[in-house]
């Protein structure tokens, strides 16, 4: 049975890890991305390509930021948007900055996780998650657990980090991410791992052709990738087939 939990053990870690560092979450992924996450975020939901009346669900949403930006992106702002994250602190703040920009209205947040996704089959128009899969305790699962709440016809977007392909790149990169980045996310998160398990675990997941190939296997049509920033982040989309 030690298989069997030894991802709940780590899922539980990284929820404690990510409730402990939601206060300044924000703030990090500013100023670690050099204000980048703004336009990775923005190139998402254009790929998502929402349209008024329709009904969206953000996996692994933090701190509403992707919420709030399909709602910016709407025609006239009218859809629905349920933000779903398996941190309470970090959907407070969500809950925080949805209330303070008027937003009620339109995006619902709920605590779940993505392997077992509350839904019922074909409730969404769309399907993102945002810097959230690498957390998932079974990626595989949960891939399938999208594909089966999203419509058919409808779209799953999603963000992940990845090391450029290009040596030089990569090298200057990987000073970046396993060094620096974790000094720094250590110094203001105030938590000793946080900024340590992030280039860990982009270093060991599956990204670009083999991510497509899972998306694939989840039942997923027409899959691409593409790279942003110099390949450190791939915006990956993939459709239900009619």
């Amino acid at each position: 049975m030690e298989h069997m939990e030894a991802p709940a053990t780590l899922n539980r870690q990284v929820q404690k890890m990510f409730s402990d560092i939601a206060p300044r979450y924000d703030l990090l992924n500013r100023l670690l991305s050099c204000g980048q996450d703004r336009y990775w975020r923005k190139r998402a939901v254009n790929r998502l390509s929402p349209q008024t009346g329709e009904r969206f669900l953000d996996v692994a949403t933090g701190t509403g930021d992707v919420a709030l930006e399909i709602i910016r992106k709407v025609p006239k702002g009218v859809a629905q948007v349920v933000g779903m994250d398996f941190s309470e602190k970090m959907l407070e703040l969500a809950q925080q900055k949805i209330d303070s920009q008027g937003r009620a209205d339109a995006i619902q947040l709920k605590s779940g996780s993505a392997e077992n996704l509350p839904f019922e089959d074909n409730s969404f128009d769309g399907v993102t998650t945002a810097f959230g899969v690498r957390n998932f305790s079974d990626v595989n699962q949960s891939l399938n657990e999208i594909y089966r709440v999203l419509k058919p016809g409808s779209r799953c977007v999603i963000l992940e980090f990845a090391l450029p392909k290009n040596s030089v790149l990569k090298a200057l990169y990987r000073f970046y991410f396993e060094f620096l980045l974790p000094k720094v996310g250590r110094l203001i998160s105030r938590h000793p791992r946080a900024y340590t398990y992030l280039p860990e675990t982009v270093a060991a997941f599956p990204v670009r052709k083999e991510f497509s190939n899972l998306m694939q296997q989840a039942g997923l049509m027409d899959v691409t990738y593409q790279e942003l920033t110099f390949g450190t982040v791939i915006l990956y989309t993939g459709v239900k087939q009619v």
